[in-house]
């Protein structure tokens, strides 16, 4: 899935909002407490539920330009990147992209099946949060 979407705050501001939230739920997840620049090759655990966990690395975290992460379980790996690109001092546009690698032959079946059902409602969920971003600033 891709969307590329322009917004009406500053690279910086969304490149914030995200990191603010990555390092929220460092936290949350570990118990530690980890600085913007230690993110890049990061990797923790995060607890779902009490049967379902991920390791989530963090690929690249360049300052106001990209931040892409890998959620890897038993059944999938996902990749998830937000490309950020100033357009103004108050306007940027931000690429994001998610790909799914999945497990085993009916993994890869169930996931398409339901891929593409649940693909548009994904798509607005992510437009909605990009819009909520953008309405905090």
């Amino acid at each position: 899935m891709k969307i590329v979407k322009t917004l009406n705050v500053p690279a910086e501001f969304f490149y914030q909002q995200v990191i603010n939230s990555v390092l929220f739920d460092i936290r949350k997840s570990t118990g530690e407490t980890v600085k913007e620049h230690q993110l890049t090759n990061y990797s923790y655990v995060k607890e779902f539920s009490k049967n379902s966990r991920a390791k989530i690395s963090i690929e690249a975290a360049q300052k106001n330009e990209l931040y892409r992460f890998n959620t890897s379980t038993v059944r999938n790996d996902f990749t998830v990147s937000y490309a950020i690109k100033a357009l103004s001092d108050k306007q940027c546009e931000v690429t994001y992209t998610e790909e799914m690698i999945s497990h085993g032959v009916l993994q890869k079946a169930n996931d398409m099946m339901f891929g593409m059902f649940l693909a548009p409602f994904k798509k607005k969920q992510l437009i909605k949060m990009l819009a909520s971003m953008e309405a905090a600033y």
